[in-house]
């Protein structure tokens, strides 16, 4: 046994434990194959602990020791792949598992220069290339085909070196140069942003890829020098610290998401809706424009919440948002505000009568009865409608103009429902629109 890994075995299991620590309050797929990639690390120094064993257990541990760190490289490259879910990526992560699996076996088991080792190294770069042509009329990518280049590069290399002397320690060398400089490629188009954590991982997998290029390179050149096996896992703890890093600012652009937000709807939340209509009236200022603050609150909401549960009202919110977002324009804001309450700004130029067909057709889209997992559910909505400058002059006069506008219109549908006269539309005039198109039924 190689004692001498023994300490590389324990600090990889302490990084890959927290590591996992980590990526378990923000679980993802991409997180979760990283875990396994760094699994597989652990099982390379592992592995390589009974490298020196006598008979086949040394060889099988040296063929488990040198595939596994190939296997974690392509897992590393996987997680990155923005269409790993088409069939086609999942049809390469096979083959690059497989048919570097089958090359590596190959150098471990077969005899030195053996003829077997040309096929397989062509397998390495054509398998890749067919799979991307057939499917070309239907995908292409240009982080496929990058992946694609360098393994037809890896083909040529492994063809014309592996019949000199050496040639099977350069082939190894540049299988994993291959490899992590193929995860270099996939982290730099996935993290390519600016931040500590992405620099960090972008620059390890770099160094990780340069150790298979230098180790040879030094051998060659300056025979005399002798580095430490310790400098050429240095890459590895930097990788494992950047990711980390990445990790940890995913929770915190997550947190400050959620701070920001509505959990349920995915809306922006009071705080958020704050600060944008703060934005919007110092803009209108400026411009001398209008801006218009729509009041909506669902109608018998309470009503749905206990006859067909708290889960069908949470749907209903949901459906209500996505009605909002399909109505407005993209330089508008929808916000939910309260329970049943959602909050809309209304920029750019518009007018109180644009306000106001906006909130007539929101009414007409929430009175049609909504599917929600089998249950026909039908809310009306009460509009509440407040303009700047005309009705307030800052953000909280607004929202309280908004709110008593959103509430006489709620006694005008009352009024209409009991069958008396209705009461004046909230927007100073007689709104017979509204009440054409609302449905009403007995709280």
């Amino acid at each position: 046994m190689d004692w001498g890994k023994l300490p590389d075995v324990g600090a990889i299991a302490l990084l890959t434990c927290a590591f996992a620590s980590v990526a378990r309050r923000g679980f993802t797929a991409a997180s979760g194959l990283w875990l396994l990639g760094w699994l597989l690390i652990e099982l390379h120094f592992t592995a390589f602990l009974f490298y020196n064993e006598p008979g086949w257990a040394g060889t099988f541990a040296s063929f488990i020791g040198l595939a596994a760190l190939v296997w974690a490289g392509v897992v590393f490259m996987w997680a990155c792949v923005p269409y790993r879910r088409r069939q086609s990526s999942r049809a390469m992560a096979g083959i690059l598992l497989g048919t570097n699996t089958l090359y590596l076996a190959l150098l471990v088991y077969a005899p030195s220069g053996s003829w077997v080792l040309l096929p397989a190294s062509l397998l390495l770069g054509l398998l890749p290339l067919a799979l991307s042509l057939a499917n070309m009329p239907r995908f292409s990518h240009p982080l496929r085909w990058a992946l694609v280049s360098l393994y037809c590069g890896l083909t040529a290399f492994l063809v014309a070196e592996q019949n000199q002397p050496g040639g099977g320690d350069l082939a190894l060398n540049a299988i994993f140069f291959t490899v992590y400089f193929g995860c270099t490629i996939h982290f730099f188009f996935s993290y390519r942003r600016a931040t500590t954590g992405g620099l960090i991982t972008i620059a390890g997998f770099l160094a990780w890829a340069s150790v298979f290029v230098a180790g040879p390179s030094i051998s060659a050149f300056f025979p005399h020098l002798h580095p430490e096996d310790e400098v050429w896992n240095l890459p590895k703890y930097v990788v494992a610290v950047g990711m980390i890093l990445l990790l940890l600012e995913k929770q915190i652009e997550h947190n400050k998401y959620l701070a920001l937000h509505d959990e349920l709807t995915g809306l922006p939340n009071r705080r958020l809706f704050q600060d944008r209509l703060t934005g919007a009236l110092e803009r209108a200022h400026r411009t001398g424009r209008q801006v218009a603050l729509l009041l909506v609150d669902l109608d018998r909401f309470k009503q749905v919440n206990d006859t067909v549960g708290h889960h069908i009202g949470d749907l209903l919110l949901k459906r209500a948002g996505e009605v909002f977002l399909g109505r407005i324009r993209r330089s508008d804001t929808v916000a939910r505000t309260g329970g049943d309450e959602f909050s809309i700004i209304l920029e750019e130029p518009t007018c109180r009568e644009d306000a106001e067909s906006v909130g007539l057709s929101l009414i007409q889209l929430l009175n049609e009865p909504f599917n929600l997992e089998g249950h026909a559910v039908q809310v009306g909505a009460s509009v509440g409608i407040a303009v700047y400058p005309e009705d307030a002059t800052n953000a909280e006069a607004l929202c309280i103009a908004a709110d008593r506008s959103m509430y006489s219109d709620k006694n005008a549908a009352r009024s209409i429902a009991k069958g008396f006269e209705p009461a004046p539309a909230p927007f100073g005039r007689t709104f017979p629109a509204i009440e054409k198109h609302r449905t009403f039924q007995p709280h």
